[in-house]
């Protein structure tokens, strides 16, 4: 091979790493920037409740003595090692980023080296998992989209991800060389610490791991040690002390919020259809291909969640999209020059170029990322109008005023999401909660507090009934008004929003 024609076959490798390069080191900024739109407050108020107790933490949103699925063996690890070190809650959130973000690049890395031996496989996997949905914005934990993972890098669910790549890499490698039984163990100790970390992605890695089994035609002694790491991995959970894990097989009452799952699939995913395409061709050459049998596991479940109105069963989601992303990217690596296999002829040899246009859309879909990162008057001209999912605003101007395990009397959306990351509880959860038996009744009560109609009389004994010191409200809106003797003006913030203490309850 001549030195040009060397140049021009390693010409899209070195294109790939150095866009995946890119892109590893914007979610970087991500880890040290962490944007707050979503659930960020309920992870930041498992680490106040563990850091606080770490043996009876109590509901994370809530001042309540009631288990939480939240408490897993990831956010305990985190919570010890920040009270160790003396971080802060944010802290320990921005470390939380940076183990998910190398646990799940190190992983895609790990598991795609078990599926094809050209090294350009790995940095397109990489951009596909990244860029390869759709035309219209979608950010979902567990679902690891560029904009997504910008704002859920510190979730349990990117950790959860990247140690079921892993899990992945490690038991096709066991199959193949007939690991021992203690091995196939502690594989299911794997499992289990992803399940529990992360209910959803927990699924997902299992369906994953099913996938795998049939291609490898395990011998019977195999199967055996399958069998015992899979039991452990159910056994584990059983065991598990914060909360009954058996529990959330039902949906944990999350249907309703994961209704939107089933919507704008083709806005939001249309992108991902040339990787079903590569899927076909996978399973037409090898009916066991695992990537095909975890995408059709995942459309079985994924359909059964919306005809059955189980909607929680959607978060199935990345079940489907992981392999179709991933075969794309195996796909186009094996048909670079020199190809590993000559079929498909002229469709084959286009499917490069394919790849980088649809990757080059998904890129310009989810440019308004850097917005999180940069400057508006620093962003480029161009991609300053792109869309981009906005963020929260913070609360730490409220949280300065309030003590750590206070309760505060609130209906602000922002507030209830972002407060209890401070340290502070709310009276009512901002999320559903399977494990709370007097949900609805807190709610009602805020309802009625910051209702027009409800009496000063009322609204003071709701204050004392739950033990509220604080009241954050907006100007103008339900509750006491400002200058009722029992309340005294702390702080204001922005939005019209203030900060009130409860001085005669």
């Amino acid at each position: 091979m001549s030195p040009a024609v060397a140049f021009r076959a390693r010409l899209p490798h070195r294109a790939a790493a150095v866009a995946a390069l890119l892109a590893a080191a914007l979610l970087l900024l991500m880890v040290v920037r962490l944007p707050w739109s979503g659930d960020l407050g309920m992870h930041g108020a498992v680490l106040e409740r563990l850091r606080a107790d770490p043996f009876h933490p109590g509901n994370p949103l809530v001042d309540a003595d009631t288990p939480s699925p939240y408490y897993s063996p990831w956010t305990l690890l985190l919570a010890l090692t920040g009270a160790v070190a003396g971080w802060g809650t944010f802290g320990v959130l921005r470390l939380a980023g940076l183990a998910g973000l190398l646990l799940l690049v190190t992983g895609i890395a790990a598991y795609v080296r078990t599926l094809t031996p050209r090294r350009t496989a790995v940095p397109l996997a990489l951009l596909c998992v990244l860029l390869l949905y759709g035309v219209r914005l979608f950010a979902w934990s567990g679902v690891p989209g560029l904009t997504s993972l910008s704002l859920t890098l510190a979730y349990p669910s990117t950790f959860a991800l990247g140690l079921g790549f892993h899990l992945w890499a490690l038991l096709r490698v066991a199959l193949a060389r007939d690991w021992g039984t203690a091995r196939f163990l502690g594989l299911g100790v794997l499992l289990a610490t992803v399940m529990l970390s992360h209910p959803f992605t927990g699924a997902v890695v299992v369906l994953g791991a099913v996938a795998l089994v049939p291609q490898a035609r395990p011998g019977r002694a195999v199967r055996r040690r399958l069998a015992a790491g899979g039991g452990l991995a159910l056994a584990l959970p059983l065991c598990w002390p914060y909360y009954f894990f058996p529990a959330l097989l039902g949906g944990g009452g999350l249907d309703a919020i994961h209704a939107p799952l089933y919507g704008g699939l083709a806005g939001r995913f249309c992108l991902t259809a040339l990787g079903v395409v590569a899927l076909g061709a996978r399973l037409r050459r090898d009916g066991r291909d695992p990537l095909g049998l975890l995408f059709l596991l995942g459309a079985a479940v994924f359909a059964a969640g919306g005809l059955s109105g189980h909607y929680a069963w959607g978060r199935v989601l990345p079940a489907m999209l992981l392999p179709a992303q991933l075969a794309l990217a195996v796909e186009t690596a094996e048909a670079l020059p020199p190809p590993l296999r000559d079929r498909g002829g002229r469709l084959r040899r286009a499917l490069p170029a394919v790849t980088a246009a649809a990757l080059l859309a998904g890129a310009w879909a989810q440019a308004g990322v850097l917005s999180y990162v940069l400057r508006r008057d620093a962003v480029p001209p161009v991609l300053r109008d792109a869309r981009v999912i906005g963020l929260w605003p913070g609360f730490g101007w409220a949280a300065r005023r309030v003590p750590k395990g206070a309760t505060v009397m609130t209906d602000d959306y922002h507030a209830l999401r972002a407060l209890p990351a401070y340290g502070p509880y709310t009276v009512a959860p901002a999320y559903p909660d399977l494990f709370l038996p007097d949900e609805e009744r807190r709610r009602d009560a805020t309802r009625r507090y910051f209702s027009p109609a409800t009496s000063r009389a009322e609204r003071l004994g709701i204050l004392k009934e739950y033990s509220v010191r604080w009241v954050l409200q907006k100007s103008g809106g339900g509750g006491l008004p400002p200058g009722d003797p029992a309340l005294r003006r702390a702080a204001e913030g922005p939005g019209g929003l203030a900060l009130l203490e409860v001085v005669r309850p």
